[in-house]
């Protein structure tokens, strides 16, 4: 069997290599010129964290998300699997009991477990919510380790290229996963638009994700590795890829610094915008019609999702099982 996989963001990349894991000949076609320049996996803040994302999204997420937490350690060698903190301030501890509530397989730190897990947050909270199994990575050095996989599995990745090429007209199947662009197919889909800051703080050092609460304005900050942090968690309804707006880049960094006021010396390497793919329920669908896999809407859960949609639709289409997610045009019962 011969494959095309449309698309080499995180979707893409893990489809393709669940495909060549399982011996199907395949190849990745993508608009873009480099790896990233054009996806929105490129700007995600990688956090593997099912439980936590309980606290606003359905169950479903988290089942098929507990996939990523031992697929990605055995494709990329960067996974860290050290949990994900959730502090709130004083007026905010409303905020932390109503994300216990909501999320599961959480412990309760008081001030001095706190300290202990991140000594550069002793004394800045008095409780928080630890859930011990959850990791995260950088998305940027896993989609090279994706690609890097590929290359060893002799699956070419073709820049430049698009879904009317000769190579996806002569495949035994389409595996469309270019997201918000799949749109002339998936006409449901929407985009939400997600901005971001890099910044460089040598001086505080944080072993895992935090995410801070508050009624309003949510942030997570991810540690990246040499004392540069992630700071996300804007979610506007949007399909404007640019344009971070003054307001959320306020939020964004006046909420690091209530994390820690080292962050107002913190140096901004990076502004960036992406669009997330979403559909009207904010669930993910590998859904086909004819020839064509489609694996899309995403949402916010790009690298948490990616490795159980991929292997669902690798199972389809290698043996016709019936994904957890699809949704099928009932006029087209069999791959053609």
């Amino acid at each position: 069997m011969r494959a095309v996989v449309l698309g080499a963001g995180v979707a893409g990349l893990a489809c393709a290599v669940e495909l060549a894991e399982r011996a199907v000949a395949v190849e990745v076609l993508e608009r873009a010129d480099r790896l990233g320049s054009a996806c929105c996996s490129w700007y995600a803040g990688g956090m593997l964290a099912p439980w936590c994302e309980l606290e606003s999204a359905q169950p479903l997420i988290a089942r098929l998300g507990g996939e990523s937490l031992t697929w990605w350690p055995s494709h990329f060698s960067g996974t860290a699997l050290r949990g994900s903190l959730v502090v709130a301030h004083g007026r905010d501890t409303g905020e932390l009991r109503h994300f216990a509530r909501r999320t599961e397989r959480y412990q309760w730190l008081n001030a001095e477990r706190i300290g202990s897990l991140e000594p550069d947050l002793a004394g800045r909270f008095s409780q928080a919510l630890y859930f011990p199994e959850e990791g995260h990575l950088d998305p940027r050095a896993a989609l090279a380790a994706l690609a890097a996989r590929l290359a060893a599995l002799e699956v070419p990745i073709r820049f430049g290229a698009g879904a009317e090429g000769s190579s996806a007209a002569g495949s035994d199947v389409i595996v469309d996963c270019r997201g918000l662009a799949a749109r002339d197919a998936l006409p449901d889909l929407r985009g939400v638009k997600g901005e971001m800051l890099i910044v460089r703080l040598p001086d505080v050092s944080l072993s895992r994700p935090v995410r801070v609460l508050h009624p309003r304005v949510p942030v997570y900050i991810v540690p990246r590795g040499d004392g540069h942090y992630m700071i996300g968690a804007t979610m506007i309804e949007s399909d404007q890829p640019s344009r971070i707006s003054a307001r959320s880049m306020l939020e964004l960094l006046g909420a690091a610094y209530a994390l820690h006021p080292a962050f107002a010396e913190a140096e901004i390497v990076e502004i960036g915008t992406g669009v997330r793919p979403a559909f009207p329920d904010n669930l993910p669908r590998v859904s086909r019609t004819a020839g064509t896999v489609h694996v899309n809407g995403l949402y916010r859960h790009g690298f948490l999702l990616a490795p159980a949609l991929a292997r669902q639709a690798a199972e389809l289409v290698t043996a016709g099982s019936s994904p957890e997610v699809i949704h099928e045009d009932p006029r087209q019962r069999r791959l053609a």
